[in-house]
């Protein structure tokens, strides 16, 4: 289970360091080995490999003829990219991703369970900011409790 938010620092080349506690777990469930692709929301997503493939596998069964699906296929299969983090526990973003999500510097690595999103700074500060101003519960959450 991936969990918790992490402020990260992106070089110049689009390498980032994957915390360690994540780090171990990745190369432990997939020897390195992620799948980086982009979100609709304007951000990427990061799936250790194996857990990629049935996503991938449910996404390219749908129709090619519905232009919302075969846009959806489009964003996350057309743009999604095999990497293995380096020894070091780096993965290497490249300039097409790090464009769609608007990365620089500043990113934030959220843990969603299986997978990570990675954001642009700004980009989820706005996030959060809608979630917090904004909080009304889906019919499918009545009667739900944290």
């Amino acid at each position: 289970m991936f969990r918790g938010a992490t402020n990260l620092s992106m070089d110049a080349k689009g390498r980032l360091a994957v915390p360690a506690k994540h780090r171990d777990a990745l190369f432990a469930q997939c020897e390195g080995n992620i799948v980086l692709t982009a979100h609709p929301h304007s951000c990427l997503l990061l799936y250790p490999q194996p857990a990629w493939e049935p996503i991938q596998a449910k996404v390219m069964s749908l129709s090619s003829f519905d232009l919302k699906l075969s846009a959806l296929q489009r964003l996350l299969v057309g743009h999604a990219e095999d990497i293995t983090l380096d020894n070091s526990g780096r993965l290497l973003v490249s300039p097409v991703l790090r464009s769609f999500a608007g990365l620089d510097k500043d990113v934030m690595l959220v843990g969603q369970g299986s997978h990570f999103e990675l954001w642009n700074m700004e980009a989820w500060h706005k996030q959060l900011q809608n979630v917090v101003g904004d909080i009304e519960m889906p019919l499918d959450l009545s009667g739900f409790s944290l």
